[in-house]
């Protein structure tokens, strides 16, 4: 079973606004955003930014204290879904397992899909919360978090991570895509810095950095 929760959001900048009305059209768009057949993302129960913050891309601060292992919140930033998944010590193991590494198609995240401080093995800036853009580089669906690993659910021999609803694209819990699946890149990393151990900014890179997601190959 997956294990998705809802998360506390507050607009970097700006007081804690926002309507009804925005949700509702940024649900409705990111619903035609992702075509008939998918499943939609968990959306957050609260206030999100106004529409004119999240169209310009203002950071956020997610608190991060709450998830539990193996545990994904989901929030919305630049009307896309961003995961956030507080990984388990064994999970963290088997990202490095030579046997997952042999059936990913990018294991060493050679593709432009992430920042170059997330360019490492766990794609994160703490290896214990991953951070990813929810959209599938096939065709744009959301994959689905499916993070034990299983015998039958959702698949024969399930390793744990997402699964595309739409096409069958898989990830691994670092959004690292398996082999001989539609989708061709890894999930994408936001630009997101690590405020303090409560809290991760979204849309803002730490010092020195100048990443965009313009910057990636393929969203």
């Amino acid at each position: 079973m997956s294990s998705t929760a809802h998360a506390t959001v507050h607009p970097h900048g700006e007081g804690e606004g926002g309507t009804r009305r925005d949700f509702l059209t940024l649900v409705a768009l990111a619903g035609a955003a992702v075509g008939a057949g998918a499943i939609a993302w968990p959306f957050i129960d609260s206030m999100l930014p106004a529409a004119d913050t999240l169209a310009a891309g203002e950071p956020i601060d997610v608190d991060i204290s709450k998830i539990a292992l193996g545990q994904q919140i989901v929030v919305v930033w630049r009307g896309k879904p961003i995961l956030i998944v507080r990984r388990t010590p064994e999970a963290l193991k088997t990202l490095q397992d030579p046997k997952l590494l042999g059936i990913l198609t990018d294991p060493n995240s050679t593709v432009m899909q992430q920042p170059t401080y997330a360019d490492n093995w766990h794609r994160s800036v703490n290896p214990e919360f991953a951070v990813m853009v929810g959209i599938c580089t096939h065709l744009g669906c959301v994959p689905v978090f499916y993070p034990n690993p299983s015998a039958t659910d959702p698949q024969p021999n399930w390793p744990g991570g997402y699964l595309c609803p739409c096409h069958g694209s898989k990830y691994d819990l670092a959004g690292r895509v398996y082999s001989g699946v539609p989708a061709p890149y890894n999930l994408p990393v936001p630009p997101y810095k690590v405020l303090n151990a409560k809290t991760v900014r979204i849309g803002e890179n730490p010092e020195g950095n100048t990443f965009d997601l313009n910057d990636i190959v393929q969203i």
